[in-house]
């Protein structure tokens, strides 16, 4: 059988154009990898530490957290 193909979550700059294309998003040990091109054309790995994902929630307010909350339900 064929495998779906998903689509990529596509991150964009301030004038909507293309920064990163995200392929795939999995876990490694305890670390989380994000695989895809930056600027349609270099492959990139990136991985996340647990240590650097709580710098990243620090960096959030509550009416950002409540944002991200929704944002999965908006248009």
């Amino acid at each position: 059988m064929a495998e779906k193909k998903i689509a990529p979550m596509k991150v964009l700059d301030a004038n909507n154009k293309e920064l990163m294309a995200v392929r795939r998003i999995e876990r490694d040990g305890n670390d989380l990898v994000i695989r895809g091109k930056i600027f349609g054309a270099m492959p990139m790995v990136a991985k996340l530490t647990p240590e650097q994902a709580r710098a990243g929630l620090k960096l959030l307010d509550a009416k950002t957290i409540w944002f991200l909350i929704t944002l999965l339900f908006r248009k």
